[in-house]
This record gives C-alpha cells, structure tokens and sequence, in this order.
C-alpha cells in the first residue's frame, strides 16, 4: 500500500537544483548539470562552484552528508555578481560572444552591433576570452553581495530554463544542418557526372564511395542511439 509520500529525487537532481546555474564552467566543468554528476560520483568536490559561494558549498554538504569546506581557491573566489556590457563603438558584429553565451544573453546579428540582456545574464563571463576586440565588460551590479545573496533562487531558475532552451535549440539546428548536408549528399549522389569536373570512371567510383561512406556514417548518427 503506498504512504502517499512523494519519493525523493535523486542525488545527481537534487544537487543540479542547489547549484545557481550560471553554467560558468568555473567549476571545471562544461555546464551546471555535468559538475552535479561529477559530485554524485565522487569525482568532484563540493567547494568548486565560486557563484554559489559559502552558501552554495553549504547546500551541497547538507545533500551529500560530506562536511563543509571553504572555497577552493584554485576554481576562483566568491565576488560580487558581474553583468557584460558590450562597448558599442568597438563592437564589429563578429557573433562570437553570441555562440558563447550560454543562456542567448546577448542580441545582435552578422556585422551588426550587439548588446547584451542585462535581465538574463549570469556574469560566467564566456564571452570574454572570445571577443576579438576587446569590447566586453563586466560590471558589479550588487554591490557587496556575494554568492547567492548576489544571484537569487528565481533568477538562477530563470538561467537554468533559458539554458535548456538553448541546449535544444542548438541540437535542432544541428539537425537540420545536418540533413541539409545529407540532401545535398544524395543529390549530387545520384547524378554525380553532373556535379563533378572528372569524367574518368575510375575517379568518379573513388568520389561516389566516398560520399557513400559519409552518407552511412550520417544515417547512423542520425538514428536513435546513433553515435554522436
């Protein structure tokens, strides 16, 4: 007979919902999600997240049952909580910043100037390094706050939808980029006299192989379970 209690999450989600998701990699790891796993696993201590701070290591103590311990310095230092500022004047639209941010925080298009959503940036400072230019700056919008006191539970939920959406958003673009590239594949596949500057047989099997291989390879990857 059931208790009627809800069951726990488990340990790798309930350490995902304590970290502030700023997806920083500060932590040395790719995303928020991928540290979680790391700590569940033991092949991550609980004192590498600098946006999360003392209070952070705090809430993933109290999960794992292992003891607090203070920030290790070498993955940072808790700070205040920044926000990007793009220098319009030197901003020569290359996109890059765009790719980086990991939460679509920044607005702009080819050769055009870009600017950054002040609303929706967690200061992981990705587009930085990126920026050819220089033009990126990071500004303390909190004062002496610091960890979460600087980054509240609503906007590190707000963060972590955005990043979801921009997860699937990217793996859909792949996708249709990918069956764009296979389309094309077949196309010249099935007529490649027609598409190839040789006419000598022989170098017209070699290419027809080729392209056949690589369509196989495509087919696989694009099948559930598929090879990334």
């Amino acid at each position: 007979m059931s208790s009627g209690k809800t069951p726990a999450p488990p340990l790798v989600q309930r350490l995902l919902d304590a970290l502030p998701q700023t997806q920083c990699t500060r932590c040395g790891f790719p995303d928020c999600a991928a540290y979680a796993q790391a700590i569940a696993k033991g092949e991550a201590g609980i004192n590498q997240c600098p946006p999360g701070g003392a209070e952070g290591i705090a809430r993933l103590a109290a999960i794992t049952g292992q003891p607090v311990l203070p920030l290790d310095p070498a993955f940072g230092l808790e700070a205040p909580r920044s926000v990007a500022f793009i220098d319009e004047n030197w901003c020569i639209g290359c996109t890059l910043c765009l790719d980086a941010c990991p939460t679509d925080a920044i607005m702009g298009s080819n050769k055009r100037m870009h600017t950054v959503l002040e609303a929706h940036c967690t200061g992981c400072a990705l587009c930085l390094p990126v920026c050819p230019v220089d033009c990126i700056l990071l500004e303390n919008v909190s004062g002496t706050r610091t960890g979460w006191s600087a980054w509240p539970q609503t906007q590190a939920d707000e963060a972590r939808t955005r990043y979801d959406a921009r997860k699937l958003r990217r793996a859909r673009e792949d996708a249709e980029h990918a069956l764009r590239l296979q389309a094309k594949a077949e196309m010249k596949l099935a007529d490649l006299p027609a598409h190839s500057q040789h006419t000598d047989p022989a170098v017209l099997d070699k290419k027809r192989a080729v392209i056949e291989a690589a369509l196989a390879r495509a087919r696989a990857r694009a099948k559930p379970g598929g090879a990334n």
